[in-house]
């Protein structure tokens, strides 16, 4: 016969081994909670570490102006960029001599693979000038001509013995689409590229340049072969890693240029660029790569045949095109301005001709001296490329530079009537102002 009593203590038992069972699943729940807890915020910590100036840069992409398409104009933002973007290791590493290895390094570093970016090719015309304001004050004033698109502001400040700088960015170079807003975290990830693609810009010593095509090439080429020099003894860098060189580490003309010396130049997007930098003393240079043996548009078929050539503002080529006493005062469009005469054969085969005689004769009627920034401004709307000899382009931006007093007067597409489109900003206040037009420089 069964033990009844055993049978009842087994049932009486079975509440309390439950209980304890119960107990130690919520132990266990408990601790891998705690662990799955802990390795998030391990990653997360690690991954705000790791990522913490890329999250405040994107967090300040904002929007500035909304797009029009019936202008052909894209939105403008702006972004500030925290922390050094890794500019000092593209320059340890050698730099660059492809969009494509520029690419990958951004890719690695910036946006850490999770996102591709790309380069795509352009065909820009642009304008520049210096000139001087009866107070002394030194301008650099451009326009960038290209077609519809959407732009950052971009500006940086990487300490550590580099300049902080304000930049302009054509968003369609990194990929962006021109008829949509850049919207969504992962196309403003994409943006952290910004730095490393600006077209002109500004930094806090009163450095300015700027980028324009040349269309250096002969029959075959379609009209433009990039620059590709491939001394060995030299480090790589491309077109507007070059301008990012200057705007970080240039105190003045001079130091541009020897910065640049160091380097074989590859010209990004498939395309021949000449430059321009100017610096608050009123020295200006155009910077421009021709064959070393000499030649013509027309036989300047191998970028990897050229070399250096600057052209200062005080070379003797521009003594019969001034006044003796006035302003040192130079311009450039998108012809080679080095030894013109002899590698063009005739001014019908200089592209933007038209625009440099127009600046030419505006400041030669003044020995160079605008009133303030606002006619330097008439002058680069007179140019623009939406009215300009008949009209059917677009100029993107224009950006008038008070190098000596380091503010900025900007205006997107042509809009020198509309005065809620400028912007105005400051080195020392570091402000970016939208409305009222003109506020710094009435």
């Amino acid at each position: 016969m069964e033990n009844t009593e055993d049978v009842a203590g087994e049932v009486a038992a079975t509440p309390a081994v439950e209980k304890k069972k119960c107990k130690l699943w919520v132990k266990i729940t408990c601790i891998v909670l705690a662990a799955v807890i802990g390795v998030i915020a391990v990653l997360g910590i690690t991954f705000a570490c790791v990522w913490s100036d890329e999250i405040s840069s994107v967090r300040s992409f904002t929007k500035l102006r909304n797009r029009k398409d019936s202008n052909q104009e894209g939105a403008v933002y702006m972004m500030r960029v925290k922390g050094g973007f890794y500019f000092d290791d593209f320059l340890a590493q050698g730099g660059a001599s492809s969009d494509k290895q520029l690419i990958n390094f951004i890719t690695n570093h910036i946006t850490r693979g999770l996102i591709d970016v790309s380069i795509g090719e352009t065909d820009i015309g642009c304008s520049s000038f210096t000139a001087v304001t009866p107070s002394g004050d030194i301008i650099f004033a451009r326009n960038y001509d290209f077609a519809k698109t959407n732009v950052c502001l971009t500006f940086t400040d990487p300490k550590d013995g580099r300049h902080k700088s304000f930049s302009t960015v054509d968003l369609n170079y990194i990929g962006m689409d021109i008829n949509k807003d850049v919207e969504g975290l992962m196309n403003q990830i994409t943006c952290l590229a910004a730095p490393y693609v600006p077209l002109d810009g500004m930094n806090d010593a009163g450095v300015s340049c700027g980028i324009y095509m040349s269309y250096q090439g002969g029959d075959g080429t379609e009209g433009t072969v990039a620059t590709n020099q491939n001394d060995a003894a030299k480090q790589n860098i491309t077109s507007t890693t070059m301008l990012r060189l200057v705007l970080d580490y240039a105190d003045n003309v001079d130091e541009a240029v020897e910065l640049i010396k160091k380097y074989n130049l590859h010209d990004s997007a498939n395309t021949s660029f000449h430059y321009m930098v100017a610096d608050a003393t009123g020295k200006s240079a155009i910077l421009e790569w021709l064959p070393a043996d000499g030649g013509t548009d027309a036989t300047d078929n191998d970028g990897t045949a050229r070399e250096l050539v600057v052209t200062y503002n005080t070379d003797e080529m521009y003594n019969d095109l001034r006044a003796s006493d006035a302003f040192k005062y130079q311009w450039v469009t998108n012809f080679i301005v080095n030894g013109q005469d002899s590698y063009y054969t005739d001014n019908e085969a200089k592209p933007g001709y038209g625009r440099y005689e127009h600046i030419y004769d505006r400041l030669r009627a003044t020995n160079g001296v605008v009133t303030d920034e606002r006619a330097a401004m008439q002058i680069l709307s007179e140019v623009g490329q939406r009215t300009f000899n008949g009209g059917g382009g677009c100029t993107v931006h224009s950006a008038v530079f008070n190098l000596t007093k380091k503010t900025v007067l900007w205006v997107p597409n042509e809009n020198y009537d509309d005065e809620n489109a400028y912007f105005t900003y400051s080195f020392a206040t570091d402000v970016i102002t939208p409305n009222p037009v003109y506020a710094m420089f009435l």
